[in-house]
């Protein structure tokens, strides 16, 4: 048996587990020992079932009974379900679209559980918990779990993330026979010593064994701090590497006259932020070097970002490439179409006093400004005709979605490229816009999306960072409310108030059609089209309310937004396809149904919908859950000051398995715990630029070389 061993050839495996390692991309020995314990259980978590609280996470032991396999009358969902009796009482258990479950297990076998505590009508059940057999129940916290204490210690053992087929005790056992095997022996450690002793970290055969099989709790720490360091230093190699690489590109130097940009900038009717001014300065500080500039803006909801773009677009379409008439070209590239149409139609405003072109290209159709029928306003026209003028360098500043990094959109002079809320564009959509001028464009990325300090430092390390933490004078904070059940009544009646002063609201469901009574009960939420009915039936009879949502086509999309745009429709109900761009400034009012189905970056982007004027504006957070990791996330939306606050306080209260970093960021969830770390962070990326700037084609390195090269490339720019 060696590392680069195939796992299917070394154990003896069913179709079914064969499937399930897939599954999991586990094909190797090597794979199987970096498959590490989501976390390590401990004989002081067994609850008794009587003293379950909802929203928690716990282990019990009990007698199942009452085994059987469902189906969904509408969904055909097949889930298993089972009952759980300890001495104080009993609880159901639920396994949805794992059916196999109720084959696995008999009546009256002991049992071990682990998982949270969910409810349906007030009635406590565990919902896909994981299971495993046991001889006996432990009478108290004082038994030990352990029989053979040399192979692990006895106070804990690991729990690894189980797939249908595979379970974490089968992993352990593997992974068991690897260690003694002497597997380990063979693998050699791409951190250099140096790096390992500057920070007291342990080496790779130590911390392997001490990951998995810690003999004290402090192993299993230390183990764990030494592969998120390996993760966070191998992505900041990654960016730091794609940086120097990008930064070999030729760009255009923009000259950028401060007067014409001040004059530019008097004609709006409000006075930029300091954050707004800096912003600008240092985007400026980039366009006039010789490096083309990889900039990331992060900002509040409502801070002003557009502004600054809009002021640095200003300054490409006074420059003229040397020799030529031609303007430089801007491209701005936003994730819908409705805030595409948005940001073209404010451009437009910004724009409309000087001899500038703006074209809006989409999968709906494309647009033109100025129109020659009417120079005041837009006009629709062919893509062929669009494309030509783009590619003739006759637009001067082109707004789309990802249909303007299609084949058949080419510049003369892209100077410049903007991407909006960029977490939403892949890798490779980036990657074209950036590749579509020779020299290279100056590239800024926007977002409202609060990212902590340490996650952009690590997941954006090739861009330099630029902060908004400054919202336009005159913006009042929202007021946020909590709001359960019981407290409904009054909340609308709050609402109905503001109503009648002509002010507007938005409505926020999960879903868009009611659910099917027949799925599983952690899914049930209000509806888009439901609410919008009971609504306008039951509460405000009065006022005109209408949908919004993401299967409407684009057409019915801009055809309802501008009729709230335009005060026709007095209620918005809608899903969070609203949560990006959408700028209607008498709307001040945003409930939000099932606000604990939200993500807290997701809720703060909703709740910025109505941060668009100077008038009072109101966030109403429906929750239907008690559960005490409920309140402490929606308080600290509640409490946090703006978007960076509450960035860090979402890391600090998330675990470990509940961050979904390799899903959003490409980063584990080890890896995202140690970004809780800023001194890791720091470290990683220190150590990352010292070892390209002693070596950059790191060729020294070739453990570290062959390792980035086998690593999926998470870089923007590579």
């Amino acid at each position: 048996m060696t590392p680069e061993s195939l796992i299917v050839e070394t154990f003896r495996l069913s179709p079914l587990q064969k499937a399930a390692l897939a599954r999991l991309n586990l094909h190797t020995i090597l794979d199987l020992l970096y498959y590490f314990p989501t976390r390590y259980s401990s004989i002081s978590e067994i609850k008794n079932i009587s003293e379950l609280i909802i929203g928690e996470k716990a282990v019990i032991y009990g007698q199942i009974s009452n085994l059987k396999t469902a189906k969904g009358f509408k969904s055909k969902m097949t889930y298993a379900e089972a009952t759980i009796e300890d001495r104080t009482g009993k609880i159901k258990t639920i396994w949805f679209r794992q059916p196999y479950i109720a084959k696995m297990f008999g009546e009256g076998d002991l049992v071990k559980l682990s998982g949270t505590v969910s409810d349906k009508n007030g009635a406590k059940y565990l919902s896909n918990p994981e299971i495993e057999k046991t001889k006996d129940l432990p009478i108290d916290a004082g038994n030990s779990l352990f029989k053979n204490t040399d192979q692990i210690g006895a106070v804990s053992y690991p729990v690894y993330p189980e797939t249908q087929g595979i379970t974490s005790k089968w992993i352990y056992h593997a992974i068991d026979k690897i260690i003694k095997n002497g597997t380990i022996e063979a693998i050699v450690d791409p951190i250099p010593q140096e790096i390992l002793e500057k920070y007291h970290l342990p080496a790779l055969k130590t911390a392997l064994v001490w990951v998995h099989m810690p003999k004290e709790e402090s192993h299993g720490l230390i183990a764990r701090k030494r592969f998120a360091f390996e993760e966070i230093f191998f992505i900041q190699l990654l960016r730091q590497k794609a940086k120097k690489e990008y930064e070999k590109n030729k760009s255009f130097f923009v000259h950028a006259k401060e007067e014409d940009v001040n004059d530019f900038i008097s004609r709006f009717p409000f006075r930029p932020t300091d954050a707004q001014n800096k912003a600008i300065e240092d985007i400026y500080k980039d366009l006039r070097s010789e490096k083309p500039m990889l900039r990331l803006l992060e900002g509040d909801v409502g801070s002003g970002k557009t502004f600054v773009a809009a002021a640095i677009a200003y300054a490409l379409t006074q420059e003229r490439t040397q020799g030529e008439f031609t303007k430089l070209q801007t491209a701005y590239m936003a994730p819908t179409e409705i805030l595409a149409t948005q940001l073209f139609e404010n451009f437009i405003k910004y724009f409309s006093h000087l001899p500038v072109t703006i074209g809006l290209v989409t999968g709906s159709g494309c647009k033109k400004f100025p129109s020659k029928v009417d120079p005041t306003g837009w006009t629709n026209i062919s893509k062929t005709q669009l494309m030509k003028w783009v590619g003739g360098g006759e637009v001067d500043i082109l707004v789309g979605t990802h249909a303007i990094i299609q084949k058949s959109v080419n510049f003369k002079n892209l100077a410049f490229a903007i991407i909006d809320e960029q977490h939403r564009f892949g890798t490779a959509q980036r990657m074209k816009l950036v590749k579509k001028g020779q020299p290279v464009p100056h590239f800024l990325s926007m977002t409202a999306t609060p990212i902590p300090r340490t996650l952009a430092l690590t997941i954006y390390g090739d861009l330099d960072l630029t902060l908004l933490d400054a919202m336009p004078p005159g913006r009042k904070p929202v007021i946020t409310d909590i709001i359960y059940a019981k407290n409904r009544d009054q909340m609308y009646e709050d609402i109905r108030k503001e109503l009648k002063t002509g002010r507007q609201a938005y409505v926020i469901c999960p879903r868009i059609d009611e659910p099917d009574p027949e799925k599983e009960m952690a899914l049930q939420a209000k509806s888009v089209k439901e609410e919008a009915k009971r609504l306008k039936k039951n509460i405000f009879q009065e006022y005109e309310i209408d949908i919004l949502h993401g299967k409407m086509t684009p057409k019915e999309k801009e055809s309802i937004m501008a009729s709230f745009e335009k005060k026709e429709i007095d209620i918005l109900c809608a899903t969070s396809v609203v949560e990006v761009g959408v700028n209607v400034p008498n709307a001040t009012i945003i409930i939000i149904e099932g606000a604990e189905r939200f993500g807290l970056a997701q809720l703060h982007q909703l709740r910025g919908r109505v941060i668009r004027s100077n008038h009072q504006a109101y966030c109403y957070l429906l929750t239907e859950s008690f559960g005490q990791k409920t309140k402490d996330r929606l308080h600290a939306l509640k409490t946090a000051k703006n978007g960076f606050e509450l960035a860090e306080m979402d890391l600090a209260l998330r675990g470990a398995g509940e961050l979904g970093g390799k899903k959003q960021w490409g980063v584990s969830d080890l890896g995202m715990e140690a970004i809780k770390n800023l001194k890791m962070v720091e470290a990683a990326r220190f150590e990352a630029k010292e070892m390209l700037k002693k070596n950059p084609s790191l060729k020294k390195y070739p453990l570290i070389l062959a390792k980035l090269e086998g690593k999926e490339t998470v870089s923007h720019f590579e």
